[in-house]
């Protein structure tokens, strides 16, 4: 096979909060809603989340003249310390489950957590993981002034 087998993502960042606040911004609405879409807008009342294994959560990332439907399932949750969850875009075909995301949250001090961050499915092209790692980069830098500011 010719070319790049990249089959995810994995990104790691040291995030200056406490673990337990570092999960709550995956886990609650208002906090996941203020960081994910990274500039883009995510109205809050076009997100819902079931954070209990099984549980669905969605949300829609709004930006001028399109909107970008998410979607998943909760695979594990283990409050504060990792997050498992499905990943779908309305692009992805109905019969795949998606991506698999996995956050993995240890502390590092009494103000500061490593996220471990993993995207796995091979559901995308390489091109297309890189521009996602892009993506995630992004959101992250917007998690980062978000758990800055409070």
């Amino acid at each position: 096979m010719a070319g790049s087998s990249r089959e995810g993502i994995d990104i790691t960042r040291v995030v200056a909060a406490p673990r337990d606040r570092v999960f709550a911004a995956w886990t609650e609405p208002a906090d996941f809603a203020a960081w994910y879409g990274g500039d883009a807008d995510v109205p809050l009342d076009r997100v819902s989340m079931d954070v209990t294994p099984g549980g669905a959560w969605s949300l829609v990332i709004v930006m001028p003249g399109v909107e970008m439907p998410f979607h998943g399932v909760y695979r594990e949750v283990s409050a504060p310390e990792r997050l498992v969850f499905t990943l779908k875009d309305a692009s992805a075909p109905g019969d795949i489950e998606g991506e698999t995301v996995t956050v993995t949250l240890t502390e590092q001090s009494r103000t500061s957590t490593e996220m471990v961050f993993r995207q796995r499915g091979g559901h995308l092209t390489p091109e297309q993981y890189a521009a996602a790692e892009d993506g995630w980069e992004a959101f992250f830098d917007a998690l980062d002034t978000l758990l800055a500011s409070r």
